[in-house]
């Protein structure tokens, strides 16, 4: 069989991000400790404690200012790049493939996504001949991190271990039948989106006048979790993301671990599904504030490495809204065994996210793994604001 390689000729980029230190964090507290006479200050004193005050205050605004700066320009950035590579990629395809590619921004097949094995519009890799492929590797380099584009390729390596092990199977395996769809034309100044998928590969990105971006729905799977024969034996594509969660379950305390593990058996699947938009699901699970420094730090690390798939710009922009939207907010919820090799699930949700982790299938060898917004999904708010944003700047009526 055939496997297109998009990840070898790659220039591969940091695949872990610095997390800036806290604003605060190296700033020594001086403890003042006075005698009663020593406590009255003179009139000018006082100024000069105002003056340093007002400074200090203006330090940390214009620090916060230029962080806000940083973090818009980074999306503008990040935008432009994904404009250009998209249209690159569209301008290398043919008629009939462009056609294949493209729908408008309103179709309702923007909404039409799925992890499952099926029948999938688009343009498949399958079909693109060697410069549309390279056209196709660039476009798809700026969509992801490095790391998270190197999981899309290992995810997709597995439809070749799948295809040795199901001799005879009812569903096709082939690295190659993924595919790109764009919706709306892309542009800085327009509202458009582009989904990547295929089986176990779902992304979904949607572009809102230049420096919107949302990202999701984003899954991934693995088809064996691990691969226990071949060539590719030890393969753990989402390992880290298996192994954090079941590291910070075994850490909790028994009044933790109460509220944390439900009873029963850990479901089938995926509460959410494919569903095209969900709500928060069960208030439950052990909160933020419950766990202790190091398991906080663990819970954190969790939800970025699921974040961090996407680019650095994007990943950044999520874990500013989850501390944003509190952290004091955020439950972790396990069910099922806690070993590995047997049946488990695990979610993460905070007020505007959800992360929903599930391996049950194929003897618990088998792995689905999602990242939803509950308003955000297929750039609902973004979309929303905008339109918002018009109406106020040029009334109810304006066409655009």
């Amino acid at each position: 069989m055939r496997r297109i390689d998009l990840i070898r000729p790659i220039q591969q980029l940091p695949t872990r991000r610095v997390r800036a230190a806290g604003l605060f964090s190296e700033v020594p507290q001086k403890q003042h400790l006075r005698k009663q006479e020593d406590l009255s200050m003179s009139a000018p004193n006082y100024s000069r404690h105002g003056r340093l005050l007002i400074q200090g205050l203006i330090s940390v605004i214009a620090v916060l200012w230029g962080q806000m700066l940083l973090a818009q320009n980074s999306h503008v950035a990040l935008s432009q790049d994904i404009v250009d590579a998209t249209k690159s990629f569209m301008a290398s395809l043919s008629a009939s493939q462009r056609q294949k590619a493209t729908y408008d921004f309103a179709d309702a097949e923007r909404l039409n996504w799925h992890f499952i094995p099926r029948d999938r519009n688009g343009v498949v890799l399958k079909e693109l001949n060697d410069r549309q492929l390279t056209a196709a590797r660039t476009l798809l380099q700026s969509l992801f991190s490095a790391g998270g584009f190197e999981k899309t390729e290992s995810i997709r390596g597995l439809e070749a271990v799948l295809a040795e092990i199901e001799v005879n199977g009812r569903f096709v395996r082939d690295p190659d039948v993924y595919f790109i769809t764009v919706f709306g034309a892309p542009s800085m100044e327009t509202s458009w989106a582009l989904r990547y998928e295929g089986h176990h590969l779902a992304f979904n990105w949607t572009f809102v006048g230049g420096n919107g971006i949302a990202s999701s729905p984003q899954f991934f799977g693995t088809n064996p979790a691990e691969v226990r024969s071949g060539p590719k034996q030890g393969t753990r594509v989402l390992a880290v993301e298996e192994d954090m969660a079941r590291t910070l379950v075994k850490s909790l305390s028994r009044s933790q671990a109460a509220a944390a593990i439900l009873d029963g058996e850990a479901p089938r699947d995926i509460f959410t599904s494919a569903d095209k938009e969900i709500s928060a699901l069960d208030d439950v699970g052990v909160s933020y504030t419950a766990l202790d420094s190091t398991q906080q730090q663990t819970l954190m690390d969790l939800i970025e490495e699921v974040a961090s798939a996407q680019p650095a710009a994007i990943a950044d922009a999520r874990m500013r809204t989850i501390s944003e939207e509190g952290l004091e907010n955020i439950k972790f919820v396990w069910i099922g065994s806690l070993e590995r090799g047997d049946a488990h699930y695990y979610r993460v949700q905070g007020p505007g996210f959800l992360i929903e982790y599930d391996n049950t299938q194929n003897n618990a060898n088998h792995v689905h793994l999602v990242w939803r917004d509950f308003e955000g999904d297929f750039g609902r708010d973004l979309i929303r604001m905008h339109y918002d944003s018009v109406a106020s700047e040029y009334g109810p009526r304006h066409q655009h």
